[in-house]
């Protein structure tokens, strides 16, 4: 099965570097990567263009003029773009630990789509990390990280447990499956059903949308969130601000209240 993994960027080639060195370091690959770019300048560009030299994976860079926070938009034409009948979501701010997209591949079911986990960085952490912390996976030791300054927290029991423990954590947590950006995942064909993203949304949970209409069309979610795992590097959140919550919220509450599986306002709308 050909897996494409789509993720975000804008503007950031500092975290792309340190996600990219994760997805070349993976266990599994038998993938391609394809980059959905929010409008970035000619630096991340280049940073993609030497990767994709000294890869072995298929690098696709997926790119839009820069016009506000429009990851809807892009994420879809990234979509259209992959060419896996499996699509891996994760962010242009997370590194995925060297089994990501075989764990993701090894729980892949039809009629489901899968909930993972993250680990949320300070920012001193997410700086120090290099590529070598990548390729040896310190990044996802927990006492590594705390040598780099990092308190404790719960979620260090996400990091490197046996699988029957991860079995076991995801069995367990009280916390529901859902579709999340930085580590979830569906065959594409599912993805295209629900016609993509909605592209009204901006950010703040407009990943939680797309997987209640996945719900709504009775692909269920499956807990993986102890078995792949991803770091999340820190960073501003400038584009946010309390009106697009709330029009996100608004347009959620519609789609719960009518079951609402297609969008309207997704990728059929396209000129591709």
């Amino acid at each position: 099965m050909k897996i494409s993994v789509i993720f975000t960027t804008y503007n950031s080639p500092e975290w792309l570097q340190k996600v990219l060195w994760g997805f070349d370091c993976q266990d599994d690959h038998n993938f391609e990567v394809v980059i959905a770019d929010d409008g970035s300048r000619a630096e991340t560009r280049k940073l993609i263009e030497t990767f994709a030299t000294s890869t072995d994976k298929t690098v696709q860079h997926v790119w839009q003029a820069d016009d506000g926070f429009q990851k809807c938009k892009v994420l879809n034409k990234a979509i259209m773009s992959a060419k896996g009948e499996y699509l891996i979501f994760t962010d242009g701010d997370c590194i995925p630990r060297r089994d990501f997209v075989s764990t993701h591949r090894k729980f892949a079911e039809a009629g489901r789509f899968l909930s993972g986990g993250y680990l949320k960085l300070p920012i001193s952490a997410s700086k120090k990390i290099t590529q070598a912390d990548i390729k040896l996976g310190l990044c996802f030791d927990a006492s590594w990280l705390k040598s780099e300054g990092m308190p404790h927290t719960k979620g260090f029991m996400k990091l490197n447990v046996s699988p029957r423990k991860a079995a076991i954590f995801n069995a367990l947590t009280p916390t529901k499956p859902t579709w999340n950006g930085h580590n979830a995942s569906c065959f594409k064909q599912d993805a295209l059903t629900i016609n993509g993203y909605d592209e009204r949304l901006r950010y703040g949970g407009l990943d939680r949308e797309f997987g209640e209409r996945l719900e709504n069309a009775n692909i269920r979610g499956k807990q993986i969130r102890y078995s792949a795992v991803v770091v999340h590097l820190d960073h501003p959140r400038g584009y946010e601000n309390p009106e697009d919550w709330q029009r996100n919220r608004d347009i959620r509450k519609s789609v719960a209240d009518n079951k609402t599986i297609a969008t309207e306002h997704g990728i059929q709308q396209q000129n591709l």
